[in-house]
């Protein structure tokens, strides 16, 4: 198992310690395409956008971990364990419908990941401009249990629909400017008491 540890940060004095520890992971893996529609693969898509905050969050100053090598997805039960030794975790998805009008961004978590959860999903849906399904509950999704948020205590960022064409086509259109934002989301919470 490759944990990577970003440690190589920028140095700024005039914001608060780094209070709280905290990984990214990229959602399926190498041998888990995950959702496939429109010629995207979803562990493709969320393994460029955790390498897009990853740099975005040591330009920040943020020291965290994610789940493997800059082109390494690992899978599910390592990504777990990773998790498990963080104050903070998050994983990031796409979304799949039968229906191609499903829209928008959610997140699955316990009820104390809520918070930070709920403003993951404001600032995605606010940068995308799509529909905020909101912070559920991690049994609200298509499945009742999950093991990145049940054995890693992590919050499931479900970023688009990728069988969506509008949410596809916002998320080429908005990937970057989404990865800062979410990047300043974690920044303040690994910074906050």
């Amino acid at each position: 198992m490759t944990i990577r540890w970003i440690d190589q940060v920028q140095a700024l004095p005039s914001l608060s310690p780094q209070l709280w520890s905290l990984m990214i992971a990229a959602g399926h893996s190498d041998v888990d395409p995950g959702v496939v529609a429109h010629g995207y693969r979803e562990a493709e898509i969320v393994l460029d956008f955790r390498q897009l905050v990853s740099a975005e969050l040591a330009e920040l100053g943020v020291k965290h971990l994610l789940d493997g090598e800059p082109h390494e997805n690992l899978p599910l039960h390592q990504a777990v364990v990773i998790a498990r030794g963080c104050d903070i975790a998050v994983e990031f998805h796409c979304n799949g419908a039968a229906s191609a009008q499903a829209t928008g961004v959610e997140t699955l978590s316990r009820a104390h990941n809520k918070p930070l959860a709920a403003e993951l999903c404001r600032v995605t849906a606010d940068v995308l401009g799509i529909a905020n399904r909101g912070a559920r509950p991690e049994g609200s999704g298509q499945h009742h249990r999950l093991a990145f948020v049940s054995d890693g205590g992590g919050i499931i960022h479900e970023l688009f629909f990728l069988t969506n064409k509008r949410d596809l086509a916002a998320w080429i259109g908005g990937r970057r400017s989404l990865a800062k934002e979410v990047a300043r989301v974690l920044a303040d919470a690994v910074r906050t008491p």
